[in-house]
């Protein structure tokens, strides 16, 4: 049982990644049959908000994938871990809004794109959320100097006293 942790990721990256390719690849032939067969969408749309979705998918591929030995198909890799939280999340984010866009369209329309625009503003809401807590840091910063002399001051006065 050497090594189990790394082995069980490898097998989790592996099912992760599998997954992510045939919904991709099941939602982009979807939207193409769809396009061709039924009522025209707007292709132009289609390669420029999907670029985003390839480049993330490639990204948690290249980075994600186990490698294995070739001679002895040990384990040399198991990949980083794509559960992880941070930027992990937000690129599986990317794709999964991509693929909802493709769903929106087919259902609804050309104006079902639109929903794209949720990356960008939650991008922008979380930024000005990292830039309140600086700001509130910042003044915290200031307005405990004075606070921990006052401390210090009383410390002295207590020790005084003893």
């Amino acid at each position: 049982m050497a090594q189990k942790a790394k082995k069980d990721r490898a097998k989790a990256n592996i099912a992760s990644l599998n997954n992510l390719h045939v919904g991709t690849l099941s939602l982009n032939a979807l939207f193409i049959f769809y396009n061709l067969l039924v009522a025209r969408r707007s292709l132009v749309a289609w390669v420029i908000i999907s670029i985003p979705c390839f480049i993330a998918e490639y990204i948690l591929e290249t980075t994600g994938r186990p490698t294995f030995d070739p001679t002895t198909k040990a384990l040399k890799s198991s990949g980083e871990d794509l559960a992880a939280p941070g930027l992990t999340e937000y690129l599986f984010d990317i794709i999964w809004v991509t693929w909802c866009c493709l769903i929106a369209v087919v259902t609804f329309g050309n104006w079902g794109w639109i929903i794209w625009a949720a990356v960008p503003a939650y991008g922008l809401y979380k930024g000005s959320g990292l830039l309140g807590m600086a700001r509130g840091m910042m003044g915290r910063n200031g307005a405990q100097i004075p606070e921990e002399q006052g401390a210090a001051q009383g410390n002295r006065k207590q020790r005084r006293a003893a």
